[in-house]
């Protein structure tokens, strides 16, 4: 799946740096388009950069012809990140299975500051 093929991922100007079945990675810049007041990264900015990652690493795992979608997510917020700095994303599955997978994201600073941990499932349509 190339960048291309998620519009909104794009709009947010997500950048995959990494795209294997096992690990998905990337990073987005902060913008005050995704932001809260106060300049701090809005929460839903956070759920839709690791939703992203990890509807591309399920996407990676799906036999020929199938599809993903999300079917649930969970996001813990730990920290902050501030218009300008750049927030690191990474997704790795805890399961792979035929008919849904799950992954963990972790989303920190460019320092490694944990700032939001995400576990989702992507389900697998079969069309």
């Amino acid at each position: 799946m190339a960048e291309s093929s998620m519009p909104f991922a794009e709009l947010m100007g997500i950048e995959i740096t990494a795209q294997a079945k096992d690990r998905v990675a990337g990073q987005l810049t902060v913008r005050e388009e995704l932001c809260t007041a106060g300049g701090i990264l809005h929460g839903g900015a956070y759920m839709a950069f690791a939703d992203s990652l990890g509807a591309l690493g399920g996407f990676l795992n799906l036999p020929a012809g199938a599809r993903t979608t999300t079917l649930e997510s969970k996001t813990n917020f730990m920290g902050s990140a501030k218009v300008g700095q750049v927030v690191i994303g990474e997704a790795t599955p805890l399961h792979i299975g035929r008919r849904s997978s799950v992954w963990q994201t972790r989303i920190t600073s460019a320092e490694g500051r944990l700032l939001a941990l995400v576990t989702q499932t992507q389900m697998t349509v079969l069309d």
